[in-house]
């Protein structure tokens, strides 16, 4: 029960974070945050989608594999992350008005809270969605480490963006998620000495 508790805590903080991250230091300077938001912007550029259907339509096509590959307990746990995620950008975004003046400070903050969320999204058995699923598939079959394969997937993403969106906004965004994708993996990595009441519940069923 104990240990319960202590996952859905941490999955509803990891999404909060996640989404702090996003509303208050990298959406301002329109800096994506991974390559989910990458996609939705080319489906929006090719398409017209608007981009809140595009980022949903990514997110859901992802999905439909994580249910098959990991489960339906990681995949609705993920479905209400990234439900709690969109709501605490929605909230930020519209009642907390801060300036944005530092962006180099702002991408730090930005990418090391980032991390921080979608590292406890991952050890609490869920994931931010988007790009994240297929980087946690391929992780797993291969024992690699799922933030270098993000960090992969992502730079990917961001240089097919070049033709959208100015050149320098890719730049930050590949800087963002170098330093988030650290953190996810010193998270991945940190070991509990006392009954290791978060464990990687996201692995293959």
């Amino acid at each position: 029960m104990k240990r319960t508790l202590l996952i859905y805590v941490c999955l509803i903080l990891g999404a909060v974070v996640q989404g702090f991250s996003m509303a208050v230091f990298l959406f301002p300077h329109s800096v994506p945050s991974g390559g989910a938001a990458g996609i939705a912007i080319l489906m929006n550029y090719w398409f017209e989608l608007p981009l809140g259907l595009a980022l949903w339509l990514t997110n859901i096509f992802f999905l439909l594999f994580a249910l098959k590959y990991f489960g339906p307990t990681w995949t609705l746990r993920t479905v209400f992350a990234v439900a709690l995620t969109s709501t605490t950008v929605s909230v930020f975004s519209t009642h907390l008005n801060l300036p944005h003046v530092h962006l180099l400070f702002d991408l730090f903050a930005g990418s090391l809270f980032f991390g921080t969320g979608v590292g406890l999204l991952i050890r609490s058995g869920a994931s931010s969605g988007g790009m994240v699923i297929p980087a946690l598939m391929i992780a797993t079959f291969k024992n690699w480490s799922p933030g270098k394969v993000l960090l992969g997937m992502n730079i990917f993403i961001f240089l097919l963006t070049a033709a959208v969106i100015d050149y320098k906004i890719v730049f930050y965004a590949m800087i963002c998620q170098f330093l988030s994708t650290h953190i996810i993996d010193l998270m991945y990595h940190f070991k509990l000495s006392e009954g290791k009441l978060l464990i990687f519940a996201w692995r293959r069923k």
